[in-house]
C-alpha cells in the first residue's frame, strides 16, 4: 500500500536511480526518459558535478531566509543568467516552481502599474489551450479547460482568453497565413477594447505551447504583431518559458527566435534540470526601475525564495550547459529529431501533424489524417501509446484534450540536451512500435 497520493490514483512504477536518459525502476527496467519528464530533466540523470554541488552548499549553508539575507548561489545564478542584459531585462528573482514564478509574473504587473500611477490596470489577457500552472492564480489565467473546470467556480475572473496561434487546428481552409495573423490580432485587439484597453496589465503567452497542445509554435510575426498591440495600448507582455525556454528550443530563450523581448519572462523546468526545485523571472530594467524610483521593492515574497542549495544547482547546469556548448548540440540533435519524426510518421494515417523546435517535439494522433479527425476521447489514446511506449522502454510526455480540452491527443518528446543520435533513433524507433500497436 502506497502512503503518497498520486495524480491518476493508481501506483505508479517506482523510480530507484538515474543515468543519462535512462531512468531505473524497482523491478529492474530501464526506461528511455524520452522527455526529461516534463521536459524538466535537461541534463539527464545522475551527473556528479551538480549532485557534488548540491552536497557542498548543503553541508555549507542550506538555508537562508531572503527577509534578512542574500546568497552567493542566487546573486551568481542571477548573474550568469542576466550579465549581458539580454533584451534588457536585469534583475532575476527565484522561487521553486513555474506555477510560482507565473504567479509572481502576474503579481509584478500589478506591482509595476500601481508604481507608475496606472491603478486601474487588472486584466489579464491569455489564450485558449495554454497552460501556465496548477495553483489558483496561475490556473485562472491560463487557458487549459481540463485542468481548469472542476474550480471556474474558485478561479479569478480578472482574467480572460483569446484564440491560440494553431494552424493545424484553428487556420482555415483557403485562409493565408497573412489572413490568419490578420484575424488573431483583430481578435486580440478587439478583447482590448472590450475590456477597456486602460484596464489591461499583460498578454501572457507561452512562445512554443507545452502540454496543453504539444509543442504548437507560432507563425513567424505572430509575436511582433501581439507587442505592437501590447505597446500601443501600454500592456506588459509576460512570455511564460517554463518549458519552452533555457534552451529547450534551441536559443536560450525562446523568444530569440520571435523577434520580440518580453517585459517578464517566467522560467523553470530547465533552469535547474530537476536537481532542485527552481523556478523564477527576469524582469526587464523599466520594472525595475519603476519600483526603485516608487516602494523600492517587490511585495511579494516566499519561505523558499532563492533557495541557496536549489539555486546552487540551477548554477551548476547552466554553466554546464555553456562550458559544453549544449545549445549546439540542441540545434544538432533538434534537426536529427524532426528528421527521424518525419521520416516514421510523416505519412502515418494516424499521425495529423508534427511539430516543434529545438529538443521539443509532438505528434498529434488522429483518427483520420486525411480529415484531422480526432479519435473519440473515450479511448484515451494518448494514454494507449504511453502504456504501449512503456511497455518497450520509453517513457514521453502524453495529453488528450490537444483541441478544445476535451478533444485531441498528443505525445511529446523531449530529450534532455546530451542526448545523441543514436538515442534519437531508439527514441523514435520505440514511439513508432507504440503508436502501431496502440492503434
Amino acid at each position: 500500500m502506497s502512503r503518497v497520493l498520486h495524480r491518476s490514483g493508481a501506483v505508479p512504477p517506482i523510480a530507484i536511480r538515474g543515468e543519462g536518459i535512462y531512468l531505473h525502476t524497482a523491478d529492474g527496467q530501464a526506461i528511455i526518459d524520452a522527455s526529461g519528464g516534463a521536459a524538466v530533466a535537461c541534463l539527464g540523470h545522475g551527473n556528479r558535478r551538480i549532485a557534488e554541488a548540491i552536497g557542498r552548499q548543503a553541508a555549507e549553508m542550506a538555508y537562508a531566509h531572503t527577509g534578512s539575507f542574500s546568497n552567493q548561489p542566487a546573486e551568481d545564478l542571477a548573474d550568469i543568467l542576466l550579465k549581458d542584459e539580454p533584451g534588457g531585462l536585469t534583475r532575476a528573482w527565484f522561487c521553486s516552481s513555474g506555477s510560482e514564478g507565473n504567479e509572481a509574473a502576474i503579481k509584478l504587473a500589478r506591482q509595476y502599474f500601481l508604481e507608475i500611477g496606472q491603478p486601474q490596470r487588472t486584466r489579464t489577457i491569455a489564450r485558449r489551450q495554454s497552460y501556465h500552472g496548477t495553483t489558483l492564480g496561475a490556473l485562472s489565467a491560463g487557458g487549459n479547460l481540463m485542468r481548469r473546470e472542476k474550480f471556474l467556480p474558485i478561479l479569478s475572473q480578472t482574467h480572460s482568453l483569446v484564440s491560440p496561434c494553431f494552424p493545424y487546428r484553428f487556420q482555415n481552409a483557403g485562409e493565408t497565413e497573412a489572413q490568419y495573423l490578420d484575424r488573431l490580432t483583430e481578435e486580440l485587439e478587439a478583447e482590448f477594447q472590450r475590456l477597456g484597453p486602460d484596464t489591461v496589465m499583460a498578454f501572457l503567452a507561452e512562445p512554443v505551447v507545452g502540454a496543453t497542445t504539444g509543442c504548437v509554435t507560432a507563425l513567424p510575426g505572430y509575436f511582433q504583431r501581439i507587442k505592437a498591440i501590447c505597446d500601443r495600448h501600454g500592456a506588459l507582455l509576460i512570455l511564460d518559458e517554463v518549458m519552452c525556454g533555457m534552451g529547450r528550443t534551441g536559443t536560450m530563450h525562446a523568444w530569440e527566435q520571435e523577434g520580440v523581448v518580453p517585459d517578464i519572462q517566467v522560467i523553470a523546468k530547465g533552469l535547474g534540470g530537476g536537481y532542485q526545485p527552481i523556478g523564477g523571472i527576469l524582469i526587464h530594467d523599466r520594472i525595475v526601475q519603476a519600483l526603485a524610483q516608487g516602494s523600492g521593492g517587490f511585495l511579494h515574497g516566499q519561505t523558499y525564495q532563492a533557495h541557496p542549495v536549489a539555486c546552487a544547482a540551477a548554477l551548476e547546469v547552466q554553466r554546464i550547459i555553456r562550458e559544453d556548448n549544449l545549445l549546439a548540440n540542441v540545434q544538432a540533435m533538434g534537426k536529427r529529431l524532426e528528421t527521424a519524426l518525419t521520416e516514421r510518421f510523416g505519412n502515418h494515417r494516424h499521425v495529423g501533424d508534427i511539430r516543434g523546435r529545438g529538443l521539443f517535439w509532438a505528434i498529434e494522433l488522429v483518427a483520420d489524417r486525411a480529415s484531422k479527425t480526432p479519435f473519440d476521447p473515450a479511448l484515451k489514446m494518448n494514454e494507449r501509446v504511453k502504456q504501449h511506449a512503456f511497455q518497450r522502454g520509453l517513457s514521453g510526455y502524453p495529453m488528450g484534450g490537444t483541441i478544445d480540452g476535451k478533444l485531441g491527443d498528443h505525445y511529446i518528446v523531449a530529450p534532455p540536451y546530451i542526448v545523441t543520435a543514436a538515442e534519437i533513433d531508439t527514441i523514435v524507433e520505440r514511439l513508432g512500435d507504440a503508436v502501431d500497436a496502440a492503434v
